[in-house]
């Protein structure tokens, strides 16, 4: 088990959760408006709902403590909740390596989406995938 790691994991996991709540408030940022942001972080001409947000936002809040184990669960229930937070952040990897994330959204991403998420949001899920693993106990 890696301690810092883990912390790191759950800290960036709860970071996106936050923005998610805002995106589903109506904050557009990092980006200078919400067309902008639906592009950048969706692929997409307009952005998901309040609810797709929160409901995101709430997936993320629930990987961030299961990966810092601040959740009050047996030993067994958290290694499996773990696992499935690492296995949902590789799948979404591997398809946005293979610039695929289409194959899990009703829309077709945009370009600028497609090259950004092979670049950076894709191996970024990779890590998180890794760090959220090495909080399991042998």
């Amino acid at each position: 088990m890696n301690p810092i790691a883990g912390h790191l994991t759950a800290g960036v996991l709860t970071g996106f959760a936050g923005l998610h709540v805002a995106w589903g408030f109506g904050a557009s940022m990092p980006a200078t408006d919400r067309r902008e942001l639906a592009d950048l972080v969706a692929g997409s001409p307009e952005l998901p709902g309040p609810i797709e947000c929160f409901a995101v936002a709430g997936a993320l809040a629930v990987a961030a403590a299961l990966v810092a184990d601040v959740a009050p669960l047996r030993r067994r229930v958290r290694q499996v909740g773990v696992i499935g937070v690492a296995t949902a952040l590789a799948g979404r990897s591997a398809l946005g390596l293979l610039g695929r994330t289409g194959a899990i959204v009703p829309w077709t991403p945009s370009d600028r989406f497609t090259a950004l998420d092979r670049r950076y949001y894709a191996p970024l899920c990779a890590l998180l995938a890794v760090g959220a693993l090495t909080t399991l106990r042998t």
